[in-house]
């Protein structure tokens, strides 16, 4: 490289780094933030002169040089040509040879002139140059009493003067002190005026405080597709007919269709939302914003509206093109009413800014907003109104065929043994969102690896699948007393469930402590069920009860491990009282509706309010008593009538600890009952679980 190519190369690179500071500091050319709004090939104002920039970059060498280099610049005007630093021995000397004519005393410094100049020879130096006709020394510290009579004795001219330093040296020194905060002064002044210059041009506001933080896609997108996405297949079509308006726009004009312009994915956790949005920009051939609610939320107010306002800048620009908002409803609250933002200013001013963003659009404006929430009872009316988010999908818990997709996707690395069921284990996870069916592939895996197994296998499956809903084993947990109470209590779970008729099918039954519960009892539902028939709940709620029940049959004696299937058992019955009218007495009435509020089923303030009046709630309760006792009485019933299939199932399970269904039908034949067909179904969203706790 030749010497002006390296010059020239070391002065573009000089420019490019010169972009990063403030334009006001070294003006020149100004360039335009690309993709930022407000950029363009006009330029704002007259073009500084170069003289200008030259001069401050001067100026500021000149300063920074003066604060280095000053404290030396005193020494630079104290000595001069014909002046040398004497040896007070050497001084005393001259004084006695006459060779003094003047002396200037300033504290315990000593300056004069000779009266025939000296060579450096004669003071020692042993070289013969330069004529010294003044000289300088120093008064010892102990001081010398002799002096002045010296002085006086010889004819010496002696003369005195504070010890003030020149007026020069106070105001070098003072600039000196001074300049820290005068160079602070001068970056605070430039770093304002070039803040001031960016927020112009781009609208950024303070240091950039005010720019979107959305993470825009256009080349790079997320690697995710709607092949990876399982169980959502409704929400999928609704996300790819807007992919397909933004791609061929003319196909649906000419028929007069119009672009959505909000499309809201409203959803529990972990149910997919997020990662349908990564499928969106990962299929899109259009710009892809990404961005949390979050990120408009700062301790400024008036932060959150001009980073709105700064993204859908942006978002014009590119258009046609997507944004996504994840969390929505931490920007857009109700501004009354529960669940409001309580007169948060900032958040406020963030959503009311997002609703004219929204509301503001050009029929020519092809930009979809695409936002994602698991709360959509708070969030503003205004917000969810046609023409802003003209869409809502619900991406609910996926049904068993659903879930059977999302594990094909999450075992697609997964080596499998050939005992693997993914349909049975589909079927018995109901309720279990995309993550959670995600999280029992990784737990399986991590049971596995633990054994050193080269595959997951069935028992790796189920091993993860109790964890994830009991607990961890609990092992050296009960002496033989308490197992043995466990063992009939579990086993009239699973007796009742084996002899009534219209109860889910039971998968296994365990005696293994597990979290806090000391058995458990598993069935597995061959299907979603949706519909509750009246002879079904009543069926379950005898089950839940047969725990209990058989500690009564069996042990003559009640315990508190029934304590969750008490709970569970008036819970249901509850609910078929005051929400689907099953009671005989109460009538068919819904009496719970204040306590239904919230898309997740809680209330905003976390209770359950009561809307009928005092005497209602009497006949309610006694609704529910009723409907306990009679699940309680068929428990007895079935009971007592298989009390000896009771005494081997408690028996087997004191001995194996774990009974899969055939072989609790098998002890149930060999005790000579014949055992109660059973038909599928699922009530709750999870895993029928009935465990004793203490």
């Amino acid at each position: 490289m030749t010497m002006k190519s390296f010059m020239a190369a070391t002065t573009s690179d000089s420019k490019q780094s010169l972009l990063h500071l403030p334009r006001r500091w070294f003006p020149g050319k100004e360039q335009r933030p690309e993709n930022q709004p407000g950029s363009g090939s006009t330029s704002r104002g007259e073009k500084p002169k170069r003289l200008g920039f030259w001069l401050r970059l001067l100026l500021l060498m000149f300063l920074v040089n003066l604060f280095f280099y000053g404290p030396l610049l005193p020494a630079l005007f104290q000595g001069q040509p014909s002046t040398v630093d004497l040896p007070y021995t050497s001084f005393v000397q001259q004084v006695e040879q006459g060779n003094v004519t003047s002396v200037m005393m300033s504290g315990n410094v000593l300056s004069g002139a000779f009266k025939t100049p000296l060579r450096e020879q004669q003071m020692g130096s042993g070289r013969g140059a330069l004529v010294a006709s003044h000289f300088t020394t120093y008064v010892p510290t102990t001081g010398d009493p002799n002096l002045l009579p010296l002085l006086e004795q010889k004819g010496v001219e002696v003369r005195a003067q504070p010890m003030q330093p020149p007026w020069w040296q106070l105001a070098l020194e003072g600039l000196l002190n001074l300049l820290p905060v005068l160079l602070l002064l001068y970056f605070s002044v430039m770093s304002w005026r070039g803040m001031r210059q960016v927020q112009d041009l781009q609208g950024g506001g303070l240091f950039g405080i005010g720019h979107s933080r959305a993470r825009l896609y256009t080349e790079e997108r997320p690697q995710t597709t709607f092949a990876d996405v399982a169980g959502v297949d409704e929400a999928k079509l609704e996300l790819r007919e807007v992919i397909d308006f933004l791609r061929d726009p003319q196909r649906f004009l000419t028929i007069g269709a119009h672009i959505p312009k909000g499309v809201l994915l409203v959803g529990p956790p972990g149910t997919g939302k997020t990662l349908l949005a990564r499928a969106v920009a990962g299929e899109a051939g259009v710009p892809f914003f990404s961005c949390s609610a979050t990120d408009f939320v700062e301790l400024f107010v008036g932060v959150g509206a001009s980073r709105v306002r700064d993204l859908f800048a942006q978002a014009r620009k590119h258009a046609p093109c997507i944004i996504f908002i994840d969390e929505i409803d931490a920007i857009g609250r109700a501004r009354s009413g529960a669940g409001s933002i309580a007169s948060n200013d900032e958040r406020e001013h963030t959503l009311e800014q997002l609703l004219v963003e929204m509301d503001g659009f050009e029929a020519h404006e092809a930009i979809v907003v695409l936002a994602a929430t698991n709360r959509p009872d708070v969030l503003d009316p205004a917000l969810l109104r046609p023409g802003r988010f003209d869409r809502q999908v619900v991406v609910d818990h996926p049904e068993r065929r659903g879930r059977e997709a999302i594990l094909r996707i999450h075992t697609r690395h997964v080596p499998l043994a050939v005992d693997v069921n993914l349909e049975e284990l589909a079927r018995g996870t109901p309720g279990f969102s995309g993550a959670d069916l995600a999280n029992l592939v990784n737990e399986a895996a991590l049971v596995a690896a633990r054994r050193g197994k080269a595959q997951v296998d069935r028992r790796d499956f189920q091993e993860a699948l109790d964890k994830l809903l009991l607990g961890g084993k609990r092992e050296a947990l009960m002496d033989e007393r308490e197992r043995r109470i466990v063992a009939y209590h579990e086993g009239g779970h699973a007796l009742v469930a084996a002899v009534l008729p219209d109860v889910d099918p039971l998968y296994k039954v365990t005696i293994v402590p597990r979290g806090r519960s000391l058995g458990v009892t598993q069935f597995l539902p061959e299907d979603d069920r949706r519909n509750y028939p009246r002879s079904y709940l009543l069926q379950r709620l005898a089950v839940a009860l047969g725990g209990r029940t058989a500690e009564e049959v069996a042990l003559g004696e009640i315990t508190s491990g029934a304590e969750n299937d008490l709970k569970e058992a008036t819970r249901l019955a509850r609910r078929m009282v005051t929400e689907w009218g099953m009671g005989e007495s109460t009538g068919v009435v819904a009496y719970d509706l204040e306590g239904e509020s919230s898309f997740l089923g809680q209330s905003p303030t976390g209770e359950r309010s009561r809307t009928y009046a005092e005497a209602t709630a009497q006949r309610v309760d006694a609704e529910v008593e009723r409907i306990m006792e009679q699940a309680h009485q068929q428990a007895h019933i079935v009971l007592t009538e298989h009390r000896d299939a009771l005494e081997h199932l408690a028996q087997a399970l004191l001995q194996e600890e774990m009974l899969e269904r055939e072989q609790v039908l098998s002890i149930i034949a060999g005790s000579q009952r014949e055992p109660g067909s059973a038909s599928s179904g699922d009530l709750s969203e999870s895993t029928l679980v009935m465990r004793g706790e203490r």
